[in-house]
């Protein structure tokens, strides 16, 4: 058989491309090395958050208004609540990158975003502890995606539209010939017409002869304990990113279940080989992220009840790259997610399903393409 499509990985982005192919009536065949919602790469840990007012950089927030849409309706065809809107705290410095970028993409786009002094978001969401100089922001439309819900509805509306998606198999190579691509795994070769590499922190072997610098980093995430009810997403806890002193950190009020997640987004350690890696508690980032919970949020103990770890495939710049291969207009890819891609995954997955069919998509992804000047050693 020759399929229309093949993706390599089904992950967060993956697993959105497959959906959307399938969905516009290609023979697509979708090939992971693991099962769906798996906790080898970075599409897990329960939650993702989901923000408009992006710091990073502006030009994200006309995708994150289609994520946002995408999303909506792809909840509606599950009839499943996948984003929660718990809304977002920010924190840091009145100059600092988060603040700045904050309010310079609320400004450049018209968002909705509060301006609280720390007295008034004290009183207004009492778990937090917020110092007196900061600049605190409030944006009510973010919150978080229930992220391997995600990725395995997506699986699975990709395979009611009709698509293959086959678990267990690890792709050796691939190579491309004209109009013919051919990806081999461990146990056979398969044929296709175009083909969409979404390989997460595998991207340095499938796109090996791109040569883009990509760094794999470990992340821990945890789960503590709250001592009291103020943590609750029911009683209107937000999730929060702070810029503190000593790096940022971000989070999620519990659900009763877990305990509340929080974790560093800075930081990390490098790492070469995703599959042989220590997924051991680190002593020093679990103390890192204890000081600031007893700093930040007094309310939620030391008591943890889990504690997991993800990757982050970081990009020179810390941008994504989305793009055509540029030897191969049959092949395009995404790589670099470089820690805060998945609340883009429902429009990327139509952006590289636009990109393999097309050859053109419908919204500007011209600014995270391969040959900008960020990427360049």
């Amino acid at each position: 058989m020759i399929y229309d499509v093949i993706v390599i990985g089904t992950g967060g982005i993956g697993s959105a491309v497959l959906y959307e192919l399938a969905r516009r009536g290609a023979n697509v065949l979708g090939l992971d090395r693991f099962p769906p919602g798996h906790n080898r790469g970075s599409s897990h840990g329960q939650s993702r958050i989901i923000r408009r007012s992006y710091f990073e950089h502006p030009d994200y927030v006309p995708l994150l208004h289609e994520a946002y849409r995408l999303w909506d309706e792809f909840c509606e065809r599950r009839f499943a609540n996948l984003l929660h809107r718990t809304g977002l705290l920010y924190s840091g410095q009145p100059n600092g990158a988060v603040i700045q970028g904050v309010l310079n993409s609320a400004k450049q786009h018209r968002l909705t975003v509060e301006q609280l002094s720390p007295a008034d978001a004290a009183a207004r969401f009492p778990g937090f502890r917020l110092p007196d100089d900061s600049a605190v922001l409030f944006e009510a439309d973010a919150g978080y995606l229930l992220v391997e819900e995600c990725v395995k509805a997506f699986i699975e509306e990709a395979t009611r539209f009709g698509a293959e998606a086959k678990h267990g198999e690890t792709v050796i190579e691939w190579f491309a010939d004209p109009g013919r691509v051919t990806v081999r795994t461990n146990s056979q070769a398969y044929k296709a017409e175009r083909l969409v590499i979404t390989s997460g922190c595998w991207a340095n072997d499938l796109l090996a002869d791109l040569k883009i610098p990509l760094k794999v980093i470990l992340k821990h995430l945890h789960w503590f304990e709250p001592d009291d009810d103020r943590y609750f997403e029911s009683n209107g806890c937000p999730c929060f990113f702070v810029e503190a002193l000593d790096g940022y950190f971000y989070g999620f009020p519990t659900d009763g279940v877990n305990g509340v997640k929080v974790a560093e987004h800075s930081g990390g350690v490098l790492i070469h080989d995703p599959l042989t890696i220590d997924r051991r508690e680190d002593s020093a980032d679990t103390q890192r992220v204890s000081e600031f919970l007893k700093r930040h949020l007094p309310g939620v103990s030391s008591r943890r009840r889990l504690h997991d770890v993800c990757f982050y495939t970081m990009s020179p710049d810390e941008h994504f790259i989305v793009d055509r291969h540029p030897q191969h207009d049959s092949v395009c890819f995404a790589a670099g997610m470089s820690g805060h891609a998945f609340k883009f995954a429902s429009v990327l997955g139509r952006v590289l399903a636009e990109l393999a069919m097309d050859g053109q998509p419908s919204l500007n992804v011209d600014f995270l393409n391969l040959r900008r000047p960020g990427l360049q050693r």
